[in-house]
Formats: structure tokens, C-alpha cells, sequence
């Protein structure tokens, strides 16, 4: 694997970020692991915008461990949040669920059919099971244990005497009206609620009523809602007295000893940053704007002697080919919706080659197709040493970890390729076998094995992703009406492929053969470059792939003509074609 230790050459957002963080970290905290965070709300499926949250830490992360540091990836699971709407499209959800709105995740019932004890560790589970195929090494936190642990209890104490100074900060951010900045296009919400991070940007902080402000919300002793207004605290003795709105409970608790609550967001994170000590921890769009958790955190974390970590804004993922995520809506693709037509190193690719604050989209349509075309191309530059600095350090962040290489396809065929014999042979693995064995017949495939995990994906991606009008389907017996109207130009082409198939039958001898035809008819030698051709050349290899689908498939379109010849056998092409 290429060393992407710090040097001059190795200029990647990854590598200055790591810079950062450890110059950072000798200084607040020396001889100590090094400290980075993500933070993520189980309020429903955890999404590709989600993602980023953890990826951009993780990169940093590796990055640092690989120069010798400790470091420790701290996920916090938000899970103690509030149930704040009931997500469209999650199966085995219904508008019931709508009862439990204001409770914690961790009381929440999970969807039916669940495996899991509640709606937190449903969507939890997902999520760390994609991190684990993706290499992510991280420890866990969750915000449901350590608040009804009294982990926390010093602190929600401290911030509760310090109360005046917390609403003295925030005050100055309620009353500032900040102009917007203009934007090359306008975020919609979907693309906002992707980008958010944790979820919990738009949680109110903490202001009350005539009883002053308090920086602490009970979940109330009956309907374990949130709906709740403190309605007095004493300092000396931490009795706290607080009313339900939902069900109209009232109660008075002592504070000290009481673990059913949480600070609000905007002090509930901060306060983690210096309990935790964090150094580096990314935010969304939401908690990054003048005003926002992540800005007002800058002031508030010195009320728990603590420092604001390292934290790039990253922005919106998009997807193509599937419709705009959001956690609200139905269809909302996810990292293992993505790890099941991709292989691994790809998505942690797409992840580590954009700086934080660079949009790119994730392909679920046709596109993969290319993407994956430009990831052969890099790992092809990166074997014979011309692939540029940058891109080297990317390509090796997205193979492996400190801790090794992820398992990799032995094989690496193309994916499109992949892809047109999953479509063709409809899940007949040996007919799949037969066909990529054809592809280079000096070095045939012996086992479907050596082309897995990749070829699954394809498979995958065909059976998941592409239309039924769009799959391929041959012919059974051949057009005799299409055949009988041919004009001779016509069957002069199709007898100068049916003669070169046996001399040519391979991808590449087939994509000789294939390209060169027009080129014979028009008395050109098979192998003329496009530069000593005239333009009308490719017009008429246009017309003859045509007809060549027609007489296949029955359609003008298909797989790549090479692949799906090899597909279809030899044989049964020559009866197709009308031999």
C-alpha cells in the first residue's frame, strides 16, 4: 500500500486536517489519545448525508493513527434525543406511532418485525453494521446511558448554576439578525435535513417563561414526554420542580440525584465536547450558519472549561438516480443500500477524494457505471506510479485503514461489464461463469469467487436499479421478417462479423471486430484510428449496432455489443444473425 504518511508531496484535505488535529491535541492535551467525534440521531434510517458525520472524522482519524498516535472515533448516539415525527415510508410504521412523539428514542417502540428492543437500536444496528464493512473503527456512546447513568450529572449541575451566563450567551444570537448569504442554489429541505448532522439543529434552547431560563428539560415521571416547563430550581438544595404540558403532571425532583432529563442541544453538545475532550468534530450546514449549535458552542464550552474542537462544515450529498434524501421521506437511500451495489472501497472513495465543503452526489443509476470506470483507471495509474500525489493518498484511504486492506475483489473486471452478464444470463451463475471466462481467454476466470464481492454488486444493481423496459432480454428464435427486408449493404455487414467470430471471439477481438466492419465496408483497414477516418464512419457503425441489437435483443439499445455477443454464444448469435 502507497505511504500517505505526512510529507510535502501529500497534500490532501486528509492529511492538513491531520495536521491540525495533532498539533491541536500536544497542546490541550498532551500525552493523551487523540480525540475525534461524529454524532448520530437513530430518529430513523441513517442516510448518505449522515455519513459524511462519520467519514470526514474517520479519515482524519486514519490518517492520524497512521503517523503513530492513539486516537479514539467517538460516536455519540443521540438516542436520548426526542421523538420528534414519525418518518414516511419505514416499513412497519403506521400514523400510530405519532403517540410517542416528545418521548426519548429509546422509548419508542421499534417497527414491527423488529429484531431490536426499541426504534433507536433498530436504526442503530443498520448503521453499524455498514461502518464495519466500511472499515470504520469507532466507540460507541450512547446518550440514553450515560444521562440515566448520572454520568453526566455534574455537569448538568454546573450548567444549571451557570444558567445566567448560558442565557447571556444565547441572547446575544436571539436578538442578531445576520443577513443571508447568497447561494449558487437554493438548498431545498430535503437537501438541508440531509446535511444536518444529528438531527437536532432546529431543538429549541432551553428559554422559559416568567420562572427564568433554564438550560435542563425533564422527560415528565408519567408520559416520558418532553413537553415539559421548569417551573422553579433551587441552587442549594437542586429541587427542581417542573410541569407536563402533555398530560398535566406536576413534580419536584432533586436534581442531584435525578437522571431523567437532558441539557438542551446547544449546551448539551458542548458540554460533551469538554467532557470528552475532543479535538476534531464536523458539523452540517443547519448547526454551522451565524447562530447555529455548532457557532454559539464556540462560547459556551468555556462555561465547562473545555475548548471548541476543529470542525469543518461539510455539505449536502446527493444521490443520482434515486429520489433527494431526506430522513422525512420515503426511499431514503442509506450506506447499506449503497454497499449493496458498490463495493466498499468505492463509497470510503467518493468520501475521502472531496473536501468537506465540496457537494458530489452518490450514483444509483447508470452513472455507477462510469464512476467505477474512473476508479479502475486510478487504481491502474496507481499500480504503474503515474497517478498524481493527491490522488494516490485518496485512493489509498479508500482501500484500507491503518489497520490493513479491506477484502477486495481478486478479479476487478469491469462493472459494466459485470453488469450486462448479470442482466443477460437472469441469475444462471454458470452461464455468468461461461461468458467472463470468454472475456480473455489467456487467462480465464475459474470460479465466480474471483470476480465477488464486485460481481454481486453488479448483480445487484441490475435486479434492484434498472427499469424492467431497460433489462435485456434475447431473442428466442430469430426475426425472419426483419432478416427477409435486409438491403444487401446490410447482409454484407452481418456476414463479415458471422465470418470473424471464430478468429475473434474475446472482448477484445470483439470490440475490434465490432468497430472494424463499417470500416471494411467502407475500405478502410479494420484497425484505421478515428483520425484517418471520415466523421460518416461513425454514422455507420451507429446504424450497424442498431441493427445488430434489433436482431438480438429487439431494441436499438443494450449492453456493450462485445459483452453481449459473448453473452449470447456464439452459436446462438449465428442463428440470430440468420446464418
Amino acid at each position: 500500500m502507497p505511504n500517505v504518511a505526512q510529507s510535502s508531496e501529500t497534500t490532501d484535505w486528509v492529511s492538513r486536517f491531520a495536521d491540525e488535529v495533532i498539533a491541536s491535541s500536544e497542546r490541550r492535551a498532551p500525552g493523551k489519545p487523540v480525540v475525534v467525534a461524529s454524532g448520530l440521531s437513530p430518529s430513523g434510517p441513517i442516510h448518505l448525508g449522515n455519513l459524511r458525520e462519520v467519514m470526514t472524522p474517520h479519515l482524519v482519524a486514519d490518517e492520524v493513527r497512521r503517523r503513530g498516535y492513539e486516537v479514539r472515533h467517538l460516536i455519540s448516539w443521540d438516542d436520548y434525543d426526542r421523538y420528534r415525527k414519525v418518518p414516511a415510508g419505514v416499513p412497519g410504521v403506521d400514523e400510530t406511532w405519532a403517540e410517542h412523539i416528545g418521548r426519548p428514542l429509546t422509548s419508542v417502540p421499534a417497527p414491527r418485525g423488529s429484531a431490536h428492543p426499541n426504534w433507536a437500536e433498530h436504526f442503530k444496528a443498520a448503521m453499524t453494521a455498514s461502518l464495519a464493512e466500511l472499515g470504520v473503527e469507532f466507540d460507541g456512546i450512547s446518550q440514553t446511558a450515560q444521562y440515566t447513568s448520572g454520568a453526566y450529572r455534574a455537569q448538568i449541575l454546573h450548567a444549571m448554576k451557570h444558567r445566567g451566563d448560558i442565557d447571556a450567551i444565547l441572547d446575544q444570537y436571539r436578538t442578531k439578525k445576520t443577513p443571508a448569504k447568497p447561494q449558487q442554489k437554493q438548498l431545498d429541505e430535503a437537501e438541508l435535513e440531509a446535511a444536518e448532522g444529528s438531527g437536532a439543529a432546529a431543538e429549541d434552547d432551553g428559554s422559559s417563561g416568567s420562572a427564568g431560563y433554564f438550560p435542563y428539560k425533564p422527560y415528565c415521571g408519567n408520559c416520558e414526554k418532553d413537553l415539559t416547563t421548569v417551573t422553579a430550581y433551587d441552587d442549594d438544595t437542586t429541587e427542581l420542580s417542573y410541569t407536563c404540558t402533555a398530560c398535566g403532571h406536576t413534580e419536584t425532583v432533586r436534581l442531584d440525584e435525578f437522571d431523567r432529563g437532558k441539557l438542551v442541544w446547544k449546551v448539551d453538545w458542548p458540554m460533551r465536547w469538554a467532557h470528552e475532550g475532543v479535538i476534531f468534530e464536523p458539523s452540517g450546514v443547519d448547526h454551522s450558519s451565524p447562530g447555529s449549535s455548532f457557532q454559539v458552542g464556540k462560547e459556551i464550552v468555556g462555561i465547562f472549561g473545555g475548548e471548541r474542537p476543529i470542525g469543518p462544515m461539510y455539505a449536502f450529498v446527493g444521490i443520482s438516480g434515486m429520489a433527494k434524501m431526506s430522513s422525512s421521506k420515503g426511499g431514503v437511500p442509506t450506506p447499506a443500500d449503497a454497499l449493496r451495489i458498490m463495493e466498499p472501497q468505492l463509497l470510503r472513495w467518493l468520501y475521502a477524494r472531496r473536501r468537506p465543503n465540496q457537494s458530489f452526489k452518490i450514483a444509483f443509476d447508470q452513472e455507477i457505471q462510469r464512476l467505477y470506470d474512473e476508479w479502475d483507471r486510478l487504481a491502474a495509474k496507481v499500480a504503474d506510479g503515474s497517478a498524481l500525489p493527491g490522488d494516490v493518498a485518496a485512493y489509498t484511504r479508500a482501500v484500507g485503514t491503518a489497520a490493513g486492506e479491506l477484502p477486495r475483489t481478486p478479479r476487478p473486471l469491469p462493472y459494466r461489464t459485470l453488469a450486462s452478464v448479470a442482466d443477460v444470463t437472469a441469475g444462471h451463475q454458470d452461464q455468468a461463469l461461461r461468458i467472463l471466462s470468454d472475456l480473455d481467454p489467456a487467462h480465464p476466470l475459474r470460479s465466480l469467487d474471483e470476480a465477488r464481492p464486485r460481481y454481486d454488486r453488479a448483480e445487484a444493481w441490475i435486479n434492484t436499479h434498472v427499469p424492467a423496459d431497460q433489462r435485456t432480454i434475447v431473442r428466442s428464435e430469430p426475426d425472419a421478417e426483419r432478416l427477409k427486408s435486409l438491403d444487401e449493404r446490410d447482409r454484407q455487414s452481418l456476414r463479415l462479423l458471422l465470418d470473424g467470430l471464430d478468429d475473434h471471439w474475446s472482448l477484445d477481438g470483439l470490440t475490434h471486430l465490432v468497430y472494424g466492419v463499417p470500416k471494411v465496408q467502407a475500405g478502410f483497414p479494420a484497425d484505421a484510428t478515428p483520425k484517418e477516418l471520415p466523421a460518416e464512419i461513425k454514422t455507420a457503425q451507429r446504424t450497424f449496432f442498431a441493427l445488430l441489437y434489433e436482431l438480438l435483443v429487439g431494441r436499438d439499445t443494450g449492453p456493450r455489443l462485445p459483452t453481449l455477443l459473448l453473452a449470447v454464444g456464439q452459436q446462438r448469435v449465428r442463428t440470430l444473425l440468420g446464418e
